[in-house]
């Protein structure tokens, strides 16, 4: 089984990735890491220097170029959304799953917002992403999981097994799809 992640920045989706990872023994694959390790250089970067459409374009890439294997979990970049070509992809070879967190938890988690790599935010501010990408989370996702404050990552890695396969906890053969 191959799960991918998708939500905003700030939303876990590498924290609860590796968990879940972890717990299944699957491979790990974040890809603003495998984006970053590929190009050289930072997210932000990329955005400075040749724009956030150029961001796109290399994310896009980068997930159509994904040799998967058959048991691994993906945790996709924020902006992935804006890639129709990219979230094709991900849905033809995997369940795809929304990490839904609220708004002000978001704000909260993001410290370094200035210097993430995080597409139309000059343009349109925080808010005015989330409000935008939620919608196109909410259309991609096979599932989606509501994400609290308080929330700890093996819970939400828990809870995402459990909506992918209800009443399943850790101990079953997940070698499906």
């Amino acid at each position: 089984m191959i799960i991918t992640l998708i939500g905003m920045p700030g939303a876990g989706k590498s924290s609860a990735g590796q968990k879940l990872a972890s717990m299944l023994g699957y491979e790990f694959i974040d890809t603003d890491k495998l984006l970053i390790d590929e190009s050289g250089t930072g997210l932000q970067d990329i955005v400075n220097d040749l724009g956030d459409m150029a961001l796109i374009r290399a994310e896009e890439q980068s997930i159509l170029d994904l040799k998967l294997g058959d048991n691994c979990i993906i945790a996709t970049g924020g902006s992935v959304v804006y890639s129709e070509k990219a979230m094709q992809s991900l849905k033809a070879r995997s369940v795809v799953v929304y990490l839904d967190v609220p708004f002000g938890t978001i704000v909260m988690r993001l410290s370094n917002l200035t210097t993430r790599g995080v597409v139309g935010l000059k343009e349109k501010g925080l808010h005015g992403l989330y409000e935008e990408r939620t919608v196109l989370y909410r259309a991609f996702a096979d599932h989606i999981i509501e994400v609290g404050r308080k929330d700890k990552v093996a819970d939400v890695a828990k809870r995402i097994l459990d909506e992918i396969l209800p009443g399943s906890g850790t101990g079953v053969d997940v070698n499906v799809r």
